[in-house]
């Protein structure tokens, strides 16, 4: 049986901690930045764990 292919927009998308947690990029980046709060950017700048029903189907998607 062949291999399991890691889903390439997973693995752009994820990181892996050493104790086993994804990590994602907070949403709210990418435009309109003029009328956030630095503090509200800093903030959304960040990691983020990603939540336990996000990550099951996450971990599928990365082989894990």
């Amino acid at each position: 049986m062949p291999k399991q292919k890691t889903h390439s927009g997973a693995k752009k998308r994820f990181k892996i901690t050493g104790s086993g947690k994804l990590m994602k990029q907070q949403a709210g980046m990418r435009h309109n930045l003029e009328g956030k709060a630095s503090k509200r950017k800093r903030r959304l700048n960040g990691e983020q764990v990603l939540a336990p029903g996000d990550a099951k189907a996450a971990k599928k998607q990365l082989g894990l």
